[in-house]
């Protein structure tokens, strides 16, 4: 049984293979220390010089392999020389896992910034650009500033992406061989790259490689969260406050229930009754008051699921977004479908008006557009089959370079919060007497307020770091690990930071982590255990949880709530078992895999827009690219050419309703061209086609005389990329809205995924066929002033939430100016008619 498991230890077979490369990474040490600092450039300038020449990615990327070993001894002796700092083998290890496209997952403190820099430097080579994404831009400006000694160094440029930066500022950003931005900012730029009316007003360039930082945080958590640009939709802000009114008048159980588990919610009978007196309806669950039904139901998730402190904060009279993951307060972002505006309602600031989508992605979907793309973190074995399916990438657990010495004590559990809190407050009294630093981890901004209230009142001299004061964030962590320091932070700390022990706090039992309650994912429980310990350092964490903590109420505390009663517990003797602490995990595990699944979902309903976004962004390029669009406003003229003779010619030739097309035909697309009863009736629909055919180029011919061939080709462009991007916002503005109810059909025995598929394909051919009917009319009829300028609205930076893919392709239509008659022989040589044969491509 050894020697199966021996075998079948997949992590055991990488860190050998990792290993023997990282041994001969140490061997080039003595030679390299020999370089002069000129030396440096000079190789790095020859390695430049040798990719260049190599026609294909794939040959690059042999070279790489081929040098890494070399390359990643210049780094460390870069290191050396540059911030006094060497990588340790399993840091080189870790980086040659990042170099080959995998996870490295590194414990707190093992110098995750550090193991980036060799791969970062390796890819950089290329010239086709290194992202390094990091969870905030305190964390980007951070690395940027302290690496870019060791890059520039190396003779390599560095560049740093901030939310505040001009678009001139931020390609310059993007140029530069190595930048350092968010996940955030980089899926905004890319979809806003996809707004610009002007190829020069690009900032972004090829998605090379990607090293993200806490790859669990944003490829995992954040997944559920889509990106969305918006524009503002004119609605009426009433009903918002009539429901906000209405839900404060209710009470619990009698007029509305509430699941702990699922935090669903819902009105009664009772309730439905109070709501139709209210509002003035006979059925509430009438089709006509499908609005009302939805702001009822959100105001009652405002004041019931959404707590302030919690999962917002209110900001200069304005409610802010708190990352529950993080922490942080997410400054620009809005809760979608209302959410946001009913929680306006409930604070009594100002209601803004609900937003309209115009461009939207997942960090899904968009991180996989990477030609490569790897992470590292303290946490992503318990997700590596998430990881392996969605983004190809292995989790290779890297050793640490020391023992971990921390002590992980078992939870201690209690019946009441008043309890805990107590218990905490002595605790943190004790070990601050004794000199050790403690930090106190808290899931909500409110438990960090009141136990800094309660600290305060037993004189324990403090500092509190969460999503209110986030601007000391630097300055709380330097000090976080000093001899007597005592931290309260939320979820804020438990991410990138890194705290360095104080003289003479290892005597004392080094930094003591405090857990005010468990979260949800065990992984951030992890993150906040690993602020302690970092490279063999002592040190000690324990988990303090009441029965009334939301987790343990989601998932069974009331057996727990018996027990402690029956063995005569209260708060002065809590409960302190593995036993329990296995329970606590074995509920979180429960909610892993239902946002596991949750995440799965998306991601399958993401599947249908998703490649729909992929196919209108690669048209739209190559409309912005090219300075001649003129085939393609032909091909679109014969593609609404034939639907319009299809539609109003069926059936029998009695049957044509020649007088409704000719009607069209005058306001769609002739105007110095008229086209007469006598000339169509009698002929086919190839016939009428050619008759129709050339008179709209003669009208195209002729707006383009007046124009002269330049500005048409300008303005074959913009009319394009107007309507195209006027019917692209609309059609995912209809995709939200058929994707918002569309699981009410499962009620009918109904797969919503298949129909949303199917509806959405056909959504999305309606579209396409729209844009070649749109275009074909504003070029052959709009009328160009010569003092006119084109103008284009640039949409303003937006919130945050979803994308989607789809499956239909837009058919390229063949490039032919020259007329050949639909009966002639095909100008291809096939031998076949041409409307049997390229016309129909």
């Amino acid at each position: 049984m050894g020697f199966l498991k021996k075998v079948l230890d997949g992590n055991k077979r990488e860190l050998n293979s990792l290993s023997k490369i990282a041994d001969k990474v140490m061997q080039y040490e003595e030679e390299v220390s020999k370089y002069s600092d000129e030396d440096f450039i000079e190789k790095t300038n020859k390695y430049i010089d040798d990719l260049s020449e190599m026609g294909s990615i794939d040959q690059q990327d042999k070279y790489l392999d081929k040098i890494l070993p070399e390359a990643f001894a210049l780094v460390r002796e870069a290191a050396k020389r540059t911030l006094g700092l060497s990588p340790y083998k399993v840091q080189v290890m870790g980086g040659i896992a990042i170099h080959r496209g995998d996870i490295a997952e590194m414990k707190t403190g093992e110098g995750k910034t550090l193991t980036a820099t060799m791969p970062v430097y390796l890819n950089a080579l290329t010239k086709r650009g290194v992202h390094v994404v990091t969870v905030n831009e305190y964390l980007s400006s951070v690395q940027s500033e302290e690496m870019s000694k060791l890059y520039e160094f190396l003779g390599l440029t560095v560049g740093l992406n901030l939310n505040a930066k001009e678009t001139v500022d931020k390609r310059h950003a993007y140029n530069q061989d190595i930048t350092y931005s968010t996940n955030n900012e980089l899926g905004f730029d890319y979809l806003r790259d996809n707004m610009v009316a002007y190829k020069k007003d690009r900032v972004m360039r090829e998605l090379n490689f990607a090293i993200i930082d806490e790859v669990d945080s944003i490829l995992i958590d954040e997944a559920r969260t889509p990106l969305i640009i918006s524009g503002q939709a004119e609605k009426s802000n009433t009903l918002y406050v009539q429901s906000n009114a209405f839900v404060r008048m209710l009470k619990s159980d009698d007029d509305y229930t509430y699941d702990e588990q699922t935090k669903g919610i819902q009105l009664t009978e009772q309730g439905i009754e109070k709501a139709e007196k209210m509002f003035k309806v006979d059925n509430l669950f009438d089709v006509a008051h499908v609005n009302l039904v939805h702001h009822i139901n959100n105001a009652l998730k405002a004041h019931h699921t959404m707590l302030r402190d919690k999962d917002y904060v209110i900001q200069d009279g304005e409610v802010v977004i708190v990352d529950q993951f993080t922490g942080r307060t997410m400054s620009g972002r809005r809760f979608s479908e209302g959410l946001h505006q009913a929680i306006e309602a409930k604070e009594g600031v100002e209601i803004k008006n609900e937003s309209k989508t115009m461009a939207s992605i997942t960090f899904q979907n968009f991180f996989r557009m990477y030609n490569k793309l790897s992470g590292m973190t303290g946490t992503a074995k318990t997700e590596e089959e998430e990881f392996m399916d969605i983004y190809n990438m292995k989790v290779t657990q890297i050793p640490t370079n020391k023992p971990i010495a921390r002590a992980d004590k078992p939870d201690l559990i209690y019946a009441t919060p008043e309890g805990k809190y107590k218990a905490i407050v002595e605790e943190v009294i004790a070990k601050h007497k004794a000199g050790q630093p403690v930090l106190i981890g808290t899931v909500a901004v409110e438990t960090s307020e009141y136990l800094s209230k309660l600290l305060k009142k037993n004189g324990v001299r403090h500092n509190v770091l969460n999503a209110k004061n986030h601007e000391k964030e630097a300055e709380i962590i330097q000090n976080a690990g000093e001899r007597g320091s005592v931290t309260i932070a939320t979820n804020m700390a438990g991410r990138g930071t890194d705290i360095k022990l104080g003289e003479g706090v290892t005597d004392v039992g080094g930094l003591a982590v405090i857990g005010t309650e468990r979260h949800e994912s065990r992984r951030i429980d992890d993150q906040l255990r690993g602020r302690s310990g970092r490279q063999g350092d002592i040190g000690d964490s324990r988990f303090y949880l009441s029965l009334r903590d939301e987790l343990m109420v989601r998932f069974g505390s009331e057996r727990l709530h018996g027990m402690m009663e029956r063995f005569g517990m209260n708060d002065d003797t809590p409960l302190e078992s593995k036993m329990i602490s296995r329970a606590v995990e074995s509920a979180q595990k429960r909610v892993e895999g239902n946002n596991f699944d949750a995440r799965k979902r998306l991601l399958e309903y993401d599947d249908v827009q998703a490649k729909q976004r992929k196919i209108m962004y690669e048209e739209r390029n190559e409309i912005l690219e090219s300075d001649d669009n003129s085939d393609r406003v032909i091909s679109y003229i014969k593609g609404a050419l034939e639907r319009a003779i299809n539609f109003h010619f069926v059936g029998d030739e009695d049957q044509y309703n020649y007088e409704a097309f000719i009607n069209y035909a005058n306001d769609h697309y002739l105007t110095d061209q008229e086209v007469t009863e006598k000339e169509l009736i009698g002929k086919e629909h190839d016939e009428i086609f050619d008759v129709m055919y050339e008179k709209v180029m003669a009208e195209y011919r002729h707006k383009e005389e007046l124009l002269g061939e330049e500005r048409m080709r300008q303005f074959e462009k913009m009319i394009i990329l107007q309507v195209m991007d006027n019917k692209w916002t609309s059609h995912i503005d209809t995709m939200d809205q058929l994707r918002t109810g569309i699981h009410l059909r499962s009620y009918g025995q109904i797969n919503p995924l298949r129909d949303y598929q199917n509806e959405g394909r056909e959504l999305f051919d309606a579209v396409v066929d729209s844009i070649e009917e749109d275009v074909t009319k504003y070029i052959l009829k709009a009328e160009v002033n010569e003092e006119a300028e084109l103008k284009r609205k640039q949409v303003a930076k937006g919130e945050a939430m979803q994308a989607n893919d789809g499956k239909q392709k837009i058919k390229a239509q063949p490039k032919q100016v020259e007329k050949v008659g639909r009966n002639e022989p095909c100008p291809c040589g096939s031998g076949k008619k041409y409307k049997n044969c390229c016309l129909g491509k």
